[in-house]
């Protein structure tokens, strides 16, 4: 592989490792090495520009738990397949894709315009009783599937369809109803994935899911959708920017 050309500024206050990962980072969004490329070897590389192996190290620990390099034993370390970075703004998945620039495809799972779920109507602020559009959809970033994402929305949206949110997204359909989501609640975790999510997404025995549930509500403070997402560990991330109070 091509040595990627990094600057260290050892008189900043910024740690090594964390600059070397940035820049790194930055080469890989750029292009200048893209998925499936091998990684250049830990101990040439801290070799090069001068730094210890545990900097290198943390480095690269960084940018595998980011997502962005893959470690496979007899293999080595590589750039991982394009992963879909998630930032702390409240947009759909359909719309990262787009913004990075690739073809999302939708296969409606499942679709009903009267379901009942108590827990997801609970999650919406209304009666357990209350029949809810159910909507179960695989989410594919060209022909690799990324997501399996299920939600839930008030019975004012009833009048959206299957053939609807299969060709676009599902945060456009409300927005072409007058409502916009504004602010989201979000709780993000990991699990194991069902025999049907393997199937799904193509995972193998072992791998794990990047889960996400979301409660997004519009200007007034209704709760206008309840879902409950699943990821490739590999193909998404989420990037988040924490402030000190």
């Amino acid at each position: 592989m091509k040595p990627i050309a990094v600057s260290i500024d050892r008189t900043s206050p910024v740690p090594l490792y964390h600059q070397l990962a940035e820049q790194l980072t930055a080469a890989i969004a750029s292009g200048q090495l893209g998925p499936g490329d091998a990684f250049e070897n830990e101990l040439a590389l801290a070799d090069r520009l001068a730094l210890s192996r545990p900097t290198v190290r943390r480095a690269i620990a960084e940018l595998v738990a980011r997502g962005l390099l893959v470690r496979r034993r007899g293999v080595g370390t590589t750039v991982a397949s394009q992963v879909i970075h998630r930032r702390d703004e409240l947009t759909s998945l359909y719309d990262d894709m787009v913004r990075r620039g690739q073809q999302p495809t939708t296969r409606v799972l499942g679709f009903r315009s009267a379901a009942k779920n108590p827990g997801a109507a609970a999650a919406l602020g209304l009666p357990p009783e209350t029949p809810l559009v159910s909507i179960e959809r695989l989410r594919l970033a060209g022909d690799v599937p990324t997501a399996v994402m299920h939600n839930w929305l008030p019975p004012r949206f009833a009048d959206i369809s299957a053939e609807e949110v299969a060709s676009g997204s599902l945060y456009a359909a409300l927005r072409d109803r007058g409502v916009r989501p504004v602010i989201a609640h979000q709780t993000i975790g990991a699990r194991r994935p069902t025999a049907a999510e393997r199937k799904l997404l193509g995972l193998k025995p072992g791998d794990p899911l990047l889960t996400m549930t979301r409660r997004a509500y519009d200007a007034d403070g209704a709760a206008v959708e309840f879902g409950d997402h699943c990821y490739r560990y590999d193909q998404y991330a989420f990037d988040v920017t924490v402030h000190d109070h």
